[in-house]
């Protein structure tokens, strides 16, 4: 067991730092939660959880141990042991906004002591450890970083909704600026995850996150296009994907969907692509053409849906239409990016009438273009088409399936005379 009194800063409490906060607090330390959110801190003061992995009870009990503390104020993690930043890393205008990872730096560095050890989580391009980040802290806080603190990087490789590889079963990447930091850094996550994987430097460890979803990205849209010329020659893509998975080498399943979402697919990869541009002035290819096909995988789906409706005598504009799913993810209440959002948009532009089921989704997160409706029998009928674009489990399938006139099922849930799939 971990000392108590050992105290550990994680900087962002979305669904990375939240998820290292309570396993670090179940370890023994004391945990201080920094978000800058007012509302989130609120939340996680009142002991309620907007990460779906982090039930309220368990919230709550590490709120009555007396070891986590939830706070929008960086005086809080004064006298810190361990800081690690989990702030978010998005795009803007096709370019990485390191901006949180900054201001994190820049807030946190006064308060950065000899002999602490401070760990980059967020993704990023490589470099961003050792160039950006390190020389914030050493301004602000007067310190060197190596000789006075340790630095390091560790790629979060959090899985939402995932009760097999969670944050403890998952191996973790760990690194340093120099053997003492990669040293500290392994100490640190050893007592929180089964396997920790040393890396020769940040720079390796902060590619390899962005290696990661990069696969998953071009294989992602591998097998969307593949769906869209399989479907045109005749030929079930979902079949095809099943019997090449039976090969026990050499293969690897995707599954085609209405595009991708979350913050690693859309938004990783393009760090990527930008970042091998500024390196070397040379172009990602695979990447811009993976990211072209995912990103045009909602257009492809509200196309479906006109041709539908058109088969049937029924023009977009006017017609109901009714959307499962919301979130980019089955099970999960995360809209971040998700490509549900952009056809709901899309068809409201059309002038269809779209309302959405999806109960996983809070009501102000929610697509303005698409209310939440109840599924029963009346509502599933009324609807011109049905578009399953999130699978979520507590859907009512067979309603939906004996119900519906026209279903376009995006994610191989339903079969039968009155189902499409992508």
């Amino acid at each position: 067991m971990i000392e108590p009194l050992r105290k550990l800063a994680v900087i962002g409490q979305g669904y990375v730092g939240l998820n290292l906060a309570m396993v670090a607090v179940d370890l023994g330390y004391g945990v201080v939660g920094v978000e800058l959110d007012p509302h989130r801190v609120e939340r996680l003061r009142r002991g309620e959880s907007y990460v779906d992995d982090i039930s309220d009870e368990r919230l709550r009990a590490a709120l009555g141990s007396g070891r986590f503390t939830a706070t929008g104020d960086y005086a809080d993690a004064a006298g810190f042991t361990v800081a690690v930043i989990t702030v978010p890393t998005p795009l803007r205008d096709r370019s990485p906004d390191l901006s949180f990872v900054t201001d994190a730096a820049r807030d946190l560095a006064p308060y950065v002591t000899r002999d602490s050890l401070v760990v980059l989580e967020s993704t990023t391009y490589p470099g961003t450890t050792e160039d950006l980040l390190r020389p914030i802290l050493e301004k602000y806080s007067g310190l060197t970083a190596g000789a006075d603190f340790a630095l390091g990087y560790s790629p979060e490789r959090v899985d939402p909704g995932n009760t097999t590889w969670t944050l403890t079963a998952t191996p973790k990447l760990v690194a340093g600026i120099d053997d003492a930091s990669l040293a500290a850094v392994r100490d640190f996550y050893s007592k929180l995850v089964a396997d920790v994987v040393p890396m020769s430097s940040a720079r390796a460890a902060e590619l390899t996150k962005l290696l990661e979803n990069t696969f998953r990205h071009v294989n992602i849209a591998l097998v969307n296009e593949f769906a869209m010329f399989a479907r045109e020659l005749g030929v079930d893509a979902w079949e095809v994907v099943h019997a090449a998975s039976t090969k026990p080498f050499g293969y690897m399943p995707f599954y085609p969907g209405p595009g991708v979402g979350g913050h690693c697919l859309p938004i990783d990869p393009t760090y990527l692509s930008w970042h091998a541009q500024q390196a070397t002035g040379r172009r990602f290819r695979l990447v811009e053409l993976a990211n072209d096909i995912n990103e045009h995988m909602p257009d492809h789906v509200v196309q479906r849906v006109m041709n539908g409706l058109n088969r049937r005598g029924r023009p977009v504009r006017g017609a109901t239409i009714l959307l499962l799913g919301l979130a980019y993810k089955k099970n999960s209440s995360d809209v971040r990016e998700s490509p549900a959002t952009r056809v709901a948009r899309s068809l409201v532009c059309l002038g269809a009438r779209v309302g959405a089921v999806d109960a996983h989704v809070p009501a102000d997160h929610l697509a303005q273009e698409a209310p939440r409706l109840g599924l029963d029998a009346t509502v599933a009928r009324a609807a011109d088409a049905v578009v399953v674009l999130t699978d979520h489990d507590d859907i009512d399938y067979e309603l939906v399936q004996r119900e519906a006139a026209w279903i376009l099922d995006c994610r191989n849930r339903l079969s039968g005379a009155n189902v499409e799939i992508l």
